[in-house]
């Protein structure tokens, strides 16, 4: 059974594509990546504005209206959709995946792990409740309940919270449904993959002990990484040539 053909109530592998910021390359290479590294029948989905040169294989659809009052931007809050009490009539088990990372080991762990919400715990502050939503899991429908609150308060949600991520962890953690993936499964390129100065100068980044996917998050995304370039000044890295072995199609 292909990808695309897997019954409705399946697993479904989710992402989001919008505006120009990434190129249909990233959700071909994310496909492949999660079909090298995801055993059995699973359902790949794109919620897009625009499904120009995506692969067959990916099922593109259009993204929910997060319909907010006029006049309040929706930048940083459209992945709430995802959380829609009907999402395109699927059903199942979604694993929602950001374009900007790399998959370095097997994913079928993310469909099994205990847990209602599962979600990467904040790098850089850890003693907080707040998860990096680069990777999230949840029952499709099940927590409704997160974009009604969100369109019911937008205003002082957005008045609160910084972004989607923040105000998410903060609602599930206070119904106590907000858990975890185990630290080693999603580390942080900037944090865990870069070598500490000054052997950044000498040593490239690496693919840190145990992970399965790699977050590239505030400097560098897969083809900086690939060429050694960093967008932070003074901030050298050496070129990572692991990553052309998983950032591929």
């Amino acid at each position: 059974m292909s990808p695309q053909a897997a019954p409705a109530r399946s697993r479904h592998v989710l992402c989001m594509k919008w505006g120009s910021k990434y190129g249909p390359e990233y959700v071909n290479r994310l496909y492949a990546m999660v079909r090298r590294q995801l055993t059995g029948d699973f359902r790949f989905i794109c919620l897009t504005d625009d499904s120009r040169a995506i692969r067959s294989e990916v099922q593109c659809l259009p993204i929910p209206a997060l319909a907010l009052p006029a006049g309040i931007p929706e930048r940083g809050w459209t992945k709430l959709v995802t959380f829609s009490a009907d999402l395109h009539g699927l059903q199942g088990t979604a694993l929602f995946l950001d374009l900007d990372l790399v998959i370095t080991g097997s994913l079928d762990a993310f469909f099994t792990h205990p847990g209602a919400f599962l979600i990467i715990h904040d790098y850089k502050r850890p003693w907080r409740i707040t998860g990096n939503s680069s990777v999230y899991r949840f029952e499709l429908g099940a927590h409704s309940d997160v974009l009604e609150h969100f369109r019911a308060h937008c205003a002082a949600i957005r008045a609160r919270f910084r972004n989607e991520q923040a105000y998410l962890s903060d609602f599930l953690h206070q119904q106590g449904q907000l858990q975890y993936w185990p630290a080693a499964w999603c580390p942080s390129f900037k944090y865990h993959g870069i070598p500490p100065w000054p052997t950044n100068y000498w040593r490239p980044p690496c693919i840190p002990p145990a992970a399965r996917i790699v977050i590239f998050h505030g400097e560098c995304n897969p083809p900086d990484a690939l060429a050694g370039r960093r967008n932070r000044r003074w901030r050298y890295i050496r070129p990572a040539p692991w990553v052309a072995q998983h950032w591929r199609e």
